[in-house]
Order: C-alpha cells, then sequence, then structure tokens
C-alpha cells in the first residue's frame, strides 16, 4: 500500500470506496493494522480506558498521547496517523497550537479534536499553521460527564440539526475529516453525504465513507462490548486474519451490519 494522505482519501471517497481505520498505541499493533490494509491509524485517548484501566478518557495527558504517537510512528507505516487531543488540551488558542505541535512533532500527520462549532476558531488556526485537523462530533468521549454517560446523540429533530449545522461549520472551518459516534444511521448518511470531506463512523451505520473500531474491541479484549463492535477474532486464527477481515467487511459493506447501528 502506498502512502496514504489526506487526498488519498478524498479520492476514495468520491468514488464511494470505503476505507478503514484502526486504533493502535504501539508499534507493534501499528505495523499489523497497517499491514491488515487500514488507510488510517488512529492514536486514540481510548488508551486510557484499554491500556491504563480509567472508565473514561478524562485522565489522558497530552504527555501519555505523545508517547504512544511516537511508538505508533515509529514503525513506520504506510497508514495516515491521526493522534487525538486528550481533555483540556485545547481550550485556548496557545494552548491548542502547543499541544498540536507537539503531537505532530511526535509523528502524527493529523490531529483530531471533540466538539462542536466552538472548535471551528481552533481548527481554523491549526489549519493555516500546516496542522490536518479531523474533527469528532456526535457522542464524544471527553463530554461523558456532561452526557451523564455513553448515550447515542442526534435522535431529536433539534439534536440532529445541531449535529448537521456543527459538521458544515468544522468543514468550512477547514478540518480535513470528521468522525460521527453513537448516532442514528440515518443522520450519519445525511451528514455524509452533504459533506465534502470524509467522514469515518463509529456506531453511526454504514452510510458514512470509512469505519472505525477500537483495536481491543475488534480483537474481543474488552470486558464490555458496544453495540456498534463485532469481534472479529471470532472464526479466525490469529490477530492478523482478524484484522484483515475486519478491513474486508467494511470495504465489502458487511459491517456494521444493522444489529451495529442506532435508530
Amino acid at each position: 500500500m502506498a502512502r496514504v494522505t489526506i487526498s488519498t482519501l478524498n479520492k476514495m471517497k468520491a468514488k464511494a470506496e470505503k476505507f478503514v481505520c484502526v486504533t493502535a498505541y504501539d508499534a507493534t499493533f501499528a505495523s499489523l493494522v497497517s499491514a491488515a490494509g487500514a488507510e488510517t491509524i488512529l492514536v486514540g485517548d481510548s488508551l486510557g480506558m484499554v491500556l491504563q484501566g480509567h472508565d473514561s478518557t478524562v485522565p489522558v495527558t497530552i504527555d501519555d498521547m505523545a508517547y504512544h504517537t511516537a511508538c505508533v510512528a515509529r514503525a513506520q507505516t504506510e497508514s495516515l496517523l491521526i493522534a487525538d487531543m486528550p481533555f483540556m488540551t485545547y481550550t485556548t488558542p496557545e494552548q491548542t497550537l502547543h499541544n498540536a505541535t507537539l503531537l505532530m512533532q511526535a509523528g502524527a500527520q493529523m490531529i483530531k479534536m471533540e466538539g462542536g462549532v466552538w472548535l471551528s476558531e481552533s481548527i481554523s488556526m491549526l489549519v493555516e499553521r500546516g496542522i490536518p485537523v479531523c474533527a469528532h462530533l456526535g457522542l464524544t468521549p471527553q463530554s461523558v460527564n456532561a452526557f451523564g454517560g455513553f448515550k447515542v446523540q442526534g435522535r431529536t429533530p433539534k439534536e440532529a440539526k445541531s449535529i448537521l449545522a456543527d459538521a458544515v461549520e468544522i468543514q468550512d472551518a477547514g478540518a480535513s475529516l470528521l468522525v460521527l459516534e453513537c448516532i442514528p444511521a440515518a443522520l450519519a448518511a445525511d451528514i455524509s453525504s452533504k459533506l465534502d470531506i470524509p467522514v469515518i463512523g463509529i456506531g453511526a451505520g454504514a452510510g458514512t465513507d470509512a469505519q472505525v473500531l477500537v483495536l481491543h474491541d475488534l480483537l474481543g479484549l474488552s470486558a464490555r462490548t458496544p453495540r456498534f463492535v463485532r469481534n472479529f477474532m471470532q472464526g479466525e486464527d490469529s490477530v492478523q486474519g482478524a484484522l484483515a477481515a475486519f478491513v474486508a467487511a467494511v470495504k465489502s459493506g458487511t459491517f456494521p451490519a444493522r444489529e451495529h447501528t442506532y435508530e
């Protein structure tokens, strides 16, 4: 696989070709994910839950993220490498630029931030300075305490309208990618069709341009499995086989199935 760039993903969206994202937090798994054909790798702040044992992503620090980003980057993968900006590390323009720079210097090729229209100014600032941005709407795990738990978003007409408006504003601000998490499938498909930038879904139905899962979830290692997860180790005899099965299922459109989505 040739080195993937945002231009690669834009061309895939234009051709209606699905692409794949998998989280990874170290060099070994990053190499396996890339070898399986996943176009993008996300060093997610989900590491706070699956690696560090926290009950949310909130305790993860920028130093944690920079360390794991560097580990993944050393694998010299062909995949586009995205790194999460953790909780409260992008509250002011100065803080945002400083912390995004740390992740880019650690090896990220794009940073990801959770939030709606209030991110527009920060997105524009980063893009103007050469730092590509992936935005994240819907269930944004860093806001779990404000949401009152990990709950599906966008089910009411008002919420759906707000998420769509935020998506358009974020695109106009210069974001290159958008993640939609745990929203109704019909809403995610509508947003994906109306945006020019590629949209990655997780618990957002099959109508997005790509799918992402946490590595430990798709390998069946997590103690609690969300509805949108499928255990791809079932029927496979290796991690490599499971990753290849996930990539194939996304590209063929067989994952996510209806039982993995929300109405």
